[in-house]
Formats: structure tokens, sequence, C-alpha cells
């Protein structure tokens, strides 16, 4: 059996992904079983550059804030900003301090502008995107960002006597922004404003721009640009997803976890699909968020099950939608040491190579009955590789030893 796990084994590079999977992609999913470690996202970054080199890839999406995520998108694109002024300001969850994050930006910066003329054609540069909602474990934005550039799009182009309502009715129904994102409410329903009259009233707004939108399209695009039309789009999916995360957050039922996870990955997915409209993209994200199984996890000693942003994208775009695991052998910084040899880490910590690219499918025949046990991690913050994922898998990233960063 060990040498048939070993002929599953190929370098760690896009040819050799691509080699895994069916065809032509719009959505080529590599999942993390962690965060924070800059030698998977050195991974990552090092994939991405071959994959645009090789295969014309142009749009990379990350686990981050859809709307901040336009702030690294401009400076990619246009040059807008500074380099350290948007890594901080447009990637969320802490992670605008990563080296790694830091140089994918400067990178496709660099890629973007040639030597030798003004730059490279529209069609040609590189594109970033965050694909997550803004939402922290803490608390969700206000709808105000969203919401009011929605509006203020629209009422740039369309009669007036079309918009729902006007600027200074959005700001009267929103308040102050400490309303939406107070810590409180995560944990306590009753300090929620999700269920308010206001909060109604704007769902209500809400659907109506994004309908004046819809019906709009074909003189929107021609009196701006594709590209601002469809971050208009963007606009209306976050505020709608937000208005909706905050309605759940106000929910006193058994269900309420179950609402919020799930509300997040639809929104996550709702991004992505946009992305793929694009053109093929590589995407980033916890294994969670990527598979085409139904997530479950435990919150509160409450079980919860949901379907995750990859299963949702999926079942839309097919075969057009590949996932590739990343499974770790020891973070042992994080007191994650050598993985038991009965469980699929184990199996692969055996093979010489210090990280490589696992046929998933072959894998699974090559064990035949010899099924491997759930490693049991000792740190919360790795999730293991579930063995039932095998066949959920296209292929595996398996790395033997995540290095301590600096």
């Amino acid at each position: 059996m060990a040498t048939d796990i070993k002929d599953t084994a190929h370098a760690v590079e896009a040819a050799a992904v691509m080699r895994l999977l069916p065809g032509r992609l719009r959505l080529l999913a590599l999942g993390e079983p962690t965060h924070g470690e800059d030698a998977l996202l050195d991974l990552r970054n090092e994939l991405f550059r071959q994959l645009v080199e090789q295969e014309g890839y142009r749009t990379i999406a990350i686990e981050s804030d859809c709307m901040m995520g336009l702030v690294v998108d401009d400076y990619v694109t246009s040059g807008t900003g500074t380099l350290d002024e948007v890594v901080v300001r447009g990637i969320s969850h802490g992670w605008g301090t990563s080296a790694a994050n830091r140089e994918l930006v400067r990178w496709m910066r660099a890629y973007n502008v040639r030597a030798d003329d003004d730059g490279r054609p529209a069609s040609e540069r590189l594109r970033f995107a965050g694909f997550d909602g803004p939402l922290e474990m803490t608390h969700a934005a206000s709808p105000r960002q969203a919401l009011t550039a929605l509006h203020g799009y629209l009422a740039a182009q369309v009669d007036a006597d079309l918009l729902p309502c006007t600027a200074d009715t959005l700001d009267h129904l929103l308040g102050a922004d400490d309303r939406w994102t107070d810590p409180a409410a995560m944990m306590d329903p009753s300090r929620s404003t999700g269920r308010s009259t206001e909060a109604g009233q704007l769902r209500l707004l809400a659907d109506d721009l994004v309908a004046l939108l819809d019906a709009q399209t074909p003189h929107l695009i021609a009196a701006t640009s594709w590209d601002d039309w469809d971050r208009a789009r963007l606009y209306g999916r976050t505020a709608l997803g937000l208005l909706r995360y905050h309605y759940w957050m106000a929910d006193t039922s058994p269900a309420r976890m179950t609402r919020l996870v799930g509300v997040r990955d639809q929104m996550m997915a709702h991004n992505l699909l946009a992305v793929a409209a694009r053109g093929p993209a590589l995407v980033h994200a916890h294994n969670s968020h990527l598979q085409r199984e139904q997530s479950t996890m435990r919150m509160g000693g409450m079980p919860l099950e949901w379907w995750s942003a990859g299963a949702l994208v999926s079942a839309q775009l097919g075969e057009k939608y590949a996932f590739v695991a990343t499974v770790l052998g020891t973070i042992r910084h994080r007191g994650v040491d050598t993985p038991p040899p009965d469980t699929v880490e184990g199996l692969l910590y055996a093979l010489p190579e210090g990280r490589c690219v696992i046929d998933a499918p072959r894998l699974a025949t090559a064990l035949g009955d010899t099924w491997p046990v759930p490693r049991v991690s000792p740190w919360f913050g790795y999730a293991a590789f579930d063995p039932a994922h095998l066949a959920d898998s296209d292929g595996i990233v398996f790395v033997k030893d995540v290095p301590q960063g600096p």
C-alpha cells in the first residue's frame, strides 16, 4: 500500500494540480486547515503566480471582507494608495499584517505595471477580491457603506423619481453605526437592532434599490462601465446580506447560530459566483468554507450544520468548480505534533516529500478497505482532515511540517 500511496503524490506546482482536474475551471478553490501561517500563504502565492503565467488566471479571491477588498483591487489595478496602507485597510480579520499577504499584493501590482509602457491592458490585469462578508467573530458591520454606495451610484445615473428613497432617508434609518456593531449583540440577541422597525424598512429599501439596479442594467453599463455596474451589484449583495445577518442576530430561537453561519457562507457563495463571471480565478479560504460536503461544528455545546460556500457554488458550477484541500503534518509551535500513522495525515507524513500534491480519488482507491481514522487535533485552531471527505476533494496539498514564522 505504501507504494500505491506514493504513486498518488506529485510536486506542488500548478501543472500538477491542473492535471488532477476535469477541464477548464471557473473557480479553483484551495483550502487551508488553519489561519495565520505565512508558510501556507507563501504556497498559495506561488501557485497563483504559476496559474497566472501558465494557465491565464487573472483573479485571486481570499477569505476577507468583500468591501474592504475593493481598496486592494483599486491599488492592484490602478495604483491608488500605497502598499502598506492598502494591505492594512483592505485585508480584514487582522491578516493585513501578514508578510505573505503583503507580498501577494506587491507582486500583483508589479505584474500589472510593465516597465516598457503604461501598464497591461485592462483585460490582462490581475484582480483582487475579498469574498467574505463584512463580518468578524465579535460583530457584523453596519450596512451603511454598502447601502449608501449603491444609492449614490443609482442616484447619479437614473431619474430621481425612480429611487425608492433619498440619501437622507437612508441616513435617518441607519442611525449611529454603533447600534449595528455592538459586540454584545453577538451573544445577546436583545442587543441587536436587526429586527427594529428601521431595520425592517431598510431591508425593503435595499431590495428596491437592487431591483432598480437590475432593471436599469443596459443603461447603467452604457453610462458607466461593466466594472462600475458589477461593483454596484457587490454593494447590493452586501447590503442585503448584512441586513439579513443582523435580522438573525436578533433571533432568539435555537436556530439562531445555524442561521448566522449559513448566511455568512451564502454571502461568500454569491460573491464567488460574481468572481467566476470574470474568468478563471483562484479562491483561498478555510477548507470548511470551500468543501462540497455539508459543514459541521459545535458552538456553545450545540451542533451546527449548514451548506458551505463551496457546496453552494459547486451545486451551480458543477465541474467548473474544483476543491483542493490543504492537509498538514505538524504545527509544532501550536502543539500539533507528528500525526498518528492510522490517520490520513499520518499516512502522508510517512512519504519522503516535505510537501506534495495528492490525487485524492487515487488515494481513496489505494486505501481500499483500510480506511484511516479521524485525527484529533490538540489545538482548536487546526481542523484535522476528515477521511470521509476524500471523495469530496479533487486533490490534496500536503505540507509535512509548518515552520514557526518570524
